[in-house]
């Protein structure tokens, strides 16, 4: 893929320059929300550029002003909930892929988090060798609020934050900062936005992940401080319970006037899918690695295609926009933990094939 630039059907733009690719996604009305197709380009330029010796380094970015990615194309994947069909699977199967390749990738990969960074957006660039925000990121998994689960690895870098703010983050679907994105882990560098195309300019002569961390101190300032870092008495205390009601009861009685925001913020959110969100969460801090939690997102995300959640969050915000949704069932209390449980058991079309999942007792007998 050297050379000219070229394009599949313009939405995800692939150049080389020098020893630099680049894959900027192209969907700037959408805010480059990423479908199949574009996850297709994604896997292809990296294999193209894996085996290219010519190619020094991989930049991943997004068009426009807006964000590098908002996360999945929603609406498609409601169509084929409503539909029935694997269209959705399919889909996260592929995208799946993508984000264990991109971790193990064998070359320098940067991601240029500018912007909107949310969900499948987290899954192409916080899984990079060098992750790069700046003060216009706004990084998040806001996935509760759309019936979903957090998914592309999501579960498995929240689980690994701080504390208890992974938890915090995942069931209030709160999208943070540049200085919060770091402390959490889902950055490396602070860069002001208006440097990132010089920054670009000088990884094209980067020849190695020396001259990339070398090329990006240089561009790189000191963050300002963590919000979240100096939230952590009563996030580490709340969010330790067992339960989601015992959460919204914790954080209902402390007297910091944010955790009764965060309570309050929880309460709007699908109730199935925060009970399974706090499930897959600790299952995911036990996981010994990235594909074993993929694994497991893979099995909830089919799981999920099934609850009349999804298809009534992603209508409330996304096709109707009335932002009322009407959860089914209404409250966290009245989930059925046969439901949350039947998320984890195998997906219908099998495995990823990324790691072997470990089977309890109980999903080896339920499967």
């Amino acid at each position: 893929m050297s050379g000219a630039a070229t394009s599949t059907e313009e939405t995800v733009l692939l150049r080389v320059e020098n020893g630099l690719a680049r894959a900027t996604l192209n969907r700037p009305r959408a805010i480059n929300a990423l479908d199949h197709e574009m996850v297709r380009a994604l896997a292809v330029a990296l294999d193209s550029w894996e085996k290219d010796d010519s190619v020094a380094v991989v930049l991943v970015d997004g068009a426009g002003e807006r964000g590098l990615c908002a996360g999945g194309d929603v609406r498609a994947i409601r169509a084929s909930a409503m539909d029935g069909d694997d269209r959705a699977a399919r889909f996260w199967r592929d995208e799946y892929h993508l984000n264990a390749r991109i971790a193990r990738y064998a070359k320098p990969y940067v991601a240029f988090m500018d912007g909107v960074v949310m969900g499948g957006g987290v899954g192409i660039s916080a899984h990079g060798a060098v992750r790069v925000v700046t003060e216009r990121s706004k990084v998040g998994m806001p996935e509760t609020t759309i019936g979903f689960v957090p998914d592309v690895g999501g579960t498995y870098l929240l689980s690994r934050a701080p504390g208890q703010i992974g938890v915090h983050l995942a069931l209030t679907g709160a999208a943070v900062g540049a200085a919060d994105a770091l402390y959490v882990g889902l950055a490396d560098h602070y860069v002001p936005s208006e440097r990132l195309s010089a920054l670009a300019e000088v990884l094209t002569e980067a020849d190695s992940e020396a001259a990339v961390t070398e090329a990006v101190g240089r561009f790189a300032q000191i963050a300002p401080a963590s919000t979240l870092a100096g939230h952590r008495s009563w996030i580490d205390t709340c969010y330790a319970a067992d339960t989601v009601e015992e959460v919204i009861e914790r954080l209902r009685a402390h007297r910091d006037p944010a955790a009764v925001q965060a309570a309050e913020t929880i309460e709007t959110k699908s109730p199935t899918s925060l009970k399974t969100t706090l499930a897959a969460l600790r299952r995911a801090r036990e996981a010994g690695s990235l594909e074993e939690v993929l694994e497991q997102e893979y099995r909830v995300s089919c799981a999920t295609l099934a609850w009349p959640d999804l298809v009534e969050g992603v209508r409330a915000q996304v096709v109707d926009k009335d932002r009322t949704p009407r959860w089914s069932p209404p409250t966290p209390a009245d989930v059925d933990p046969k439901v949350v449980e039947r998320a984890f058991l195998p997906a219908p079309d099998g495995p990823l094939g990324l790691a072997e999942p470990r089977l309890t007792k109980e999903e080896r007998e339920g499967a």
